[in-house]
């Protein structure tokens, strides 16, 4: 680099860095760093106390500001609407949780709600341990394979174990519900735990693309499993893998054993439900409350069924007695809990990231902010504390919220007001649902999968915003519909990652050009007009973080776009010497030299490997004669540059080799006496 070269660099920093300086920062020292967060951490004072607690029970700081004139009607309408439409649904979704329908109604006690997909996974869980334990997965059957009938009396010792876990005399129904509340007492101690060491941050690893396609995925795997209640087919369901597929094969295989009676009950259910979605959705503007449709099919079809006598005359499948009144509350079955620790991870993690996303949902509608750690101390005590009375797992429960918003809900209120409406369901009207067939329970669930199912639908738009978050939906929701939904789970977090990785290892490069009559630099290759390449000079801009894992993509793409490879062109210029050597007085024909400027404002992060890689350009492109420029990057990867002495000893040649703008750099470059190399990273 001549004189003016570097003259006219010094200009250039001259009004780009002269008056940029860098503060010092004391970096305190590591024990200095660890009293002081002691001491905030560990210190207690009464506000911090006040304060400690109005963030762990947040009820403390709204209720004593609690306008009852402006409150009180919407927190009383929302709760008694959402109490009112919500308990078919509670009584529905036992069927996936494989548990007698009392429970689901225990479950709407608590403040957030039941899920589909929680039902499914919980039911999963029993289904597979009572299989295990011998019973019979025939909902009809009151033996088990090892004859154990209904006071639990057994022949075999393996029975008697699990059996003697739970500490009773226990049949097929209190040991599927001993098993729900041991996986969900398990689930809640997890959330807590998780909120305590401050883990509400992985909810981010959690892409909604993968959510929404485990959704789908769970979603088909419902409809399948209720799919049997719609026929009448009394098909056990199916432990293992390809739940979806080998339940549909057993559904064609049975199919000449159809009840007629359930399938034009089904058939009526379903239209009248569909029905009323289809109104909601055109007429919600003016429609200011739900219609509890699901609550007047339940009445309407077990009055039907009562008096009909569908049971009877068809052998339709109905739910049965209903108690009133409470278990006494008992402690999850400690010894169940080795088994069941795996398989309560999904559901907590699950539980956890739909809780957030709706949270995070309504928030942004609503105009406040939500804590993840706070939500998970939520939901995990939703999950511990409910446990010990018979519920099994829950979590924000869309429908539920979503009717608590629409019908003016403002406080947890409205939640004490729905209990109510259940405790009265509890206490008088349980028995009443005795005739209630099954597969108006299924109705009700399919109906209410209808939003996740609809998500097929945006697939080619999906497609065409972004594949690789559309490959995402594919993979999660197959793996969840055709495996199973723990590994749908599992694969979606893994495969999201890789692509994640993916995207880092080949990131776009690009080979930037000016555009006409600015001062202005874009991607050459995009086919803009009025874009044209500086003479002389190319800008190279790599859109990636630059490490160990993409360093080889990122020479092959700088050589690629700039057309010359330092090597190679060392080689060539050797055979030319040698060449000449032999044909003494011939003149060769020079290199076209360029120049380079590495844009490096598109790296937020650099590595050792990536430091090393830049210092590798930096030489081989001068041993070519060609200069390479970097466009100022961000801070972080100057102080990672600068430890790795890129800019030489005491950062002597930083002003030489670095600048602010990619404009300042063609500047310099076409101001030198030699061509300068300007790549953009």
């Amino acid at each position: 680099m001549g004189p003016s070269s570097l003259e006219a660099m010094e200009d250039l920093n001259s009004v780009t860095v002269g008056t940029l300086k860098r503060r010092v920062r004391q970096r305190k020292r590591i024990h200095e760093i660890i009293r002081t967060k002691l001491q905030r951490n560990l210190s207690c004072s009464g506000s911090k106390l006040k304060s400690t607690l109005s963030g762990f029970f947040p009820v403390v700081k709204w209720l004593p500001k609690y306008k009852v004139k402006d409150y009180i009607w919407g927190d009383l309408m929302s709760g008694l609407i959402v109490g009112i439409i919500l308990i078919p649904q509670a009584i529905a979704y036992c069927l996936l949780a494989g548990l007698d329908p009392i429970y689901g109604l225990y479950v709407l006690h608590v403040s957030v709600g039941i899920f589909s997909l929680m039902s499914l996974m919980v039911g999963q869980v029993v289904d597979r341990e009572v299989y295990l334990a011998g019973f019979d997965l025939n909902e009809d059957s009151t033996k088990n394979a090892f004859g154990i009938n209904g006071t639990g009396e057994a022949n075999t010792t393996l029975v008697n174990l699990k059996i003697m876990a739970l500490d009773m005399e226990c049949g097929k129904e209190c040991y599927a519900i001993g098993i729900a509340t041991a996986v969900t007492f398990l689930a809640g101690v997890y959330q807590v735990l998780m909120a305590v060491l401050r883990l509400g941050f992985v909810s981010v690893y959690l892409s909604a693309p993968m959510l929404d396609g485990f959704a789908t995925g769970a979603s088909c795997t419902i409809l399948t499993v209720q799919a049997k209640y719609l026929l009448g087919l009394k098909i056990p369901r199916h432990q293992g893998y390809g739940t979806v597929v080998v339940t549909w094969i057993n559904i064609f295989k049975n199919i000449h054993k159809t009840n007629f009676c359930d399938l034009i009950t089904s058939a009526i259910c379903i239209i009248v439900l569909v029905a009323r979605k289809e109104i909601q959705d055109r007429y919600k503007d003016r429609l200011k409350i739900p219609l509890p449709t699901e609550l007047v099919v339940v009445a309407v079809a077990t009055i039907v069924s009562h008096f009909a006598d569908l049971h009877g005359q068809f052998s339709s499948s109905i739910s049965g007695a209903i108690p009133t009144g409470f278990i006494p509350p008992k402690v999850p079955s400690i010894e169940l809990m080795p088994r069941l620790a795996c398989d309560a991870i999904p559901l907590a993690v699950i539980s956890f990231a739909f809780t957030v996303s709706l949270s995070e949902m309504f928030a942004k509608k609503n105009g406040y902010t939500v804590r993840p750690n706070q939500e998970m101390i939520a939901i995990g005590f939703c999950n511990v504390i409910p446990s010990f009375f018979h519920s099994f797992t829950t979590s924000a429960a869309l429908a539920k919220t979503m009717v608590k918003d629409s019908t003016g809900c403002q406080t947890q209120v409205s939640s004490v007001v729905s209990a109510l409406v259940v405790l009265l369901v509890l206490l008088f009207f349980a028995p009443f649902f005795y005739a209630l067939q099954k597969c108006v329970l299924a109705c009700i669930i399919i109906v209410s999968l209808r939003g996740a199912l609809r998500k097929f639908r945006d697939v080619p738009t999906q497609w065409r915003e972004s594949k690789i978050e559309a490959i995402v939906w594919l993979v999660t929701m197959s793996s969840a519909a055709l495996i199973s939904v723990e590994l749908g789970l599992l694969i979606g977090v893994v495969f999201s990652m890789i692509c994640v990785v993916g995207q880092t290892q080949n990131p776009k490069v690009s080979l930037l050009g000016h555009i006409e009559q600015t001062n202005d630099f874009e991607d050459i290759m995009e086919k803009y007009d009025n874009l044209l390449p500086v003479p002389k000079v190319k800008i190279f801009r790599f859109q990636a973080p630059l490490f160990y894992a993409n360093k080889d993509f990122f020479l092959k793409s700088l050589y690629k776009a700039t057309d010359l490879e330092p090597f190679l062109e060392i080689t060539h210029r050797r055979k030319l010497e040698k060449k000449a050597r032999g044909d003494a007085g011939k003149k060769t024909d020079g290199v076209n030299e360029t120049n380079g400027d590495v844009n490096c404002s598109c790296i937020s992060i650099i590595d050792t490997a990536g430091v090393s890689t830049f210092k590798t350009v930096l030489k081989d492109y001068k041993e070519v004669g060609v200069n390479v420029i970097l466009k100022r990057p961000c801070t972080p990867v100057i102080d990672s540059l600068r430890r790795g002495s890129f800019f030489g000893a005491g950062d002597k040649d930083m002003e030489q080799l670095s600048v602010h703008t990619i404009d300042s750099a063609v500047c310099f470059a076409t101001c030198t006496t030699q061509p300068v190399n300007d790549s953009s990273v």
